[in-house]
């Protein structure tokens, strides 16, 4: 550690791993530190192969977990057989001036291991939609900017899906699909049958429904559709830094890894108006150190870079690195999930479907994308699928042979769908630091991040189309539910939060140019969530190892021209 690197790079997740294949692909000798512990594919996924009566509580959340950990446990994935995969509670106190539930996992790999692994490429219509319709400051890159990394990034990870000719949503580079169910088949029939400006698709995912020779040589295999991803996949089925990037890079011998390790902040050199390296804690001693490094690469998750960033404090940037506008910390947008409706579906009684496919239908957005709408700003996109009702739902009582074989048999036809919107940028919706320290001297950060009407209306809007999509497709029984209202569903639980380090044209207004550089310090790089000026309506981590990818090869170039 006492070396010079070429790079370092903050966090090991689904950016940071894509900024360490770049990097030692090329040469480049490259620290890459993650503040939690070690996770080794395959060897370190303990429960991956367990069933439900194996685990000591039938994977059920303890009343322990729940009194230790209120918060963490919140998040779907949340369960006996992946809580390894989450923080504590008290290992990284924040403070919520609005209720924001801050999701996170600590180790190797980071949140790779517990994405959702939906993979939907941005349009235009995104990257011009703030200008457009005036809600934020203008991106400084288009969809042409960014295609070839799409595809870059696609070939190398493997995707399942279609190719949909659907201008909104860019056909990504794929292998195999899995396919609709016959009552998904149905819906998505009607739809194309009563509507015009929408349709319905099978979700493109990185579950390897086909696998090329590139995902071979990672030593990756077909995805089993086990539907149980979160507890890290052994096949590597689909795309996690652990089972695809971390390994790839280390095979290069450039790759140093360094575990269980805080990034405290960024050192800056008044002299050369460069970054120098690092201050990391080490959790487990206290002790603290200081590593050098040509090029920094931030990746910490969205909220975490903004900390650190916010925490990098010198005689130059006295608020914080590169914030010499103000504007660090602001603008934080998320995906707005509170919107749900459900229906029954009668007939189709002899239809099934075969494993647990990991993805769903998507109707991609419609609303704010040739015609704006004049209630709200903002577009969204449209899941949903059909199963049928199991043991689990149907309530049944009894006893002896007959009543056993009745569980056996698959109940009635059910819809679920949900929406994913688009959160407009405010400077109302910000993080900051406070005085206050956590348990490692670092100050605690400050969330004040909240839904605004228009996320309201956004979701009464999806209850109206969605409601006469599912009725016209002969659904019964249909049920809005506003997730926030009736659950306490607050944002965070998406885990799509995003900004705060904003890309941009003008210095005075934003923090990155569009390479991801940060202005006022062109050694610095942040390319996971923090960078982005909006949120768009698609799943967002495909556009984070895009523009990671695309930076770190005009980083490296920059070195080789000698102008960074």
């Amino acid at each position: 550690m006492h070396e010079t690197f070429d790079a370092i790079i903050i966090g090991s997740g689904i950016s940071g791993s894509w900024a360490a294949k770049e990097f030692t692909e090329k040469g480049l000798k490259t620290l890459l530190i993650e503040r939690g512990r070690m996770v080794k594919h395959i060897e370190d996924y303990p429960t991956a192969f367990l069933d439900p009566w194996e685990l000591p509580h039938a994977n059920a959340k303890t009343e322990d977990d729940l009194t230790k950990n209120p918060l963490i446990s919140k998040h779907y994935q949340f369960n006996e057989a992946t809580k390894h995969f989450y923080i504590q509670d008290g290992d990284q106190e924040y403070i919520q001036e609005k209720p924001f539930d801050w999701i996170r996992g600590y180790q190797l790999g980071g949140k790779s291991l517990l994405w959702a692994r939906q993979t939907q490429r941005w349009s235009d219509f995104e990257f011009n939609a703030p200008k457009r319709f005036g809600y934020g400051i203008d991106w400084p890159i288009r969809y042409t900017d960014v295609a070839p990394w799409y595809t870059h990034v696609e070939k190398f990870i493997g995707i399942s899906g279609k190719k949909d000719g659907i201008e909104n949503m860019p056909d990504c580079e794929v292998v195999g699909s899995f396919e609709m169910n016959a009552v998904e088949q149905y819906i998505s029939k009607n739809i194309a049958t009563n509507y015009n400006d929408r349709k319905a698709i099978i979700g493109r995912s990185a579950n390897l429904a086909e696998i090329t020779d590139t995902q071979i040589h990672q030593g990756r295999s077909k995805c089993m559709a086990r539907s149980l991803c979160e507890r890290g996949c052994p096949f590597g089925g689909y795309f996690s830094a652990n089972a695809s990037t971390i390994p790839y890079a280390l095979k290069t011998g450039n790759l140093t890894i360094l575990t269980d390790s805080i990034v405290e902040s960024i050192s800056y050199n008044d002299t050369t108006k460069r970054a120098t390296g690092v201050r990391i804690i080490h959790i487990h001693s206290g002790k603290r150190q200081e590593i050098n490094a040509r090029i920094i690469f931030l990746n910490a998750s969205t909220l975490n870079s903004n900390l650190i960033l916010l925490n990098s404090r010198s005689s130059r940037f006295p608020n914080g690195l590169g914030n010499d506008n103000g504007t660090l910390g602001k603008y934080i947008v998320f995906h707005n999930y509170r919107g749900k409706i459900s229906a029954d579906f009668p007939g189709f009684e002899d239809s099934y479907y075969y494993g647990r496919r990991p993805t769903q239908v998507f109707i991609p957005a419609f609303k704010n994308i040739n015609f704006p709408s004049n209630s709200f700003l903002g577009s969204y996109l449209i899941a949903f699928s059909a199963n049928r009702d199991n043991w689990k739902g149907m309530n049944k009582d009894g006893v002896g042979a007959a009543y056993k074989d009745s569980l056996l048999e698959p109940g009635a036809w059910k819809v679920s769908m949900m929406m994913q919107g688009e959160v407009i940028p405010s400077i109302h919706n910000h993080v900051r630091i406070s005085q206050d320290k956590d348990k490692y001297g670092l100050p605690k950060l400050i969330t004040s991040v909240g839904y605004t009407e228009n996320d309201v209306t956004m979701m009464r809007d999806f209850f109206t189309e969605g409601t006469e999509m599912l009725k016209s497709s002969n659904c019964e029984n249909i049920k809005t539910l506003d997730q926030h209202e009736l659950f306490n569903r607050q944002p965070g639980l998406e885990v799509h939060e995003m900004g705060g380090v904003r890309m941009g044209n003008d210095p005075q207004q934003s923090m990155l140019n569009a390479y991801n550089q940060v202005h006022a310090c062109r050694n610095v790089f942040v390319t996971d969530g923090a960078c982005m000026i909006s949120a768009g309506n698609q799943n967002p981590s495909l556009t984070f190892m895009a523009l990671t990818a695309r930076a770190a090869n005009y980083a490296i170039q920059a070195l080789k021209d000698h102008t960074l």
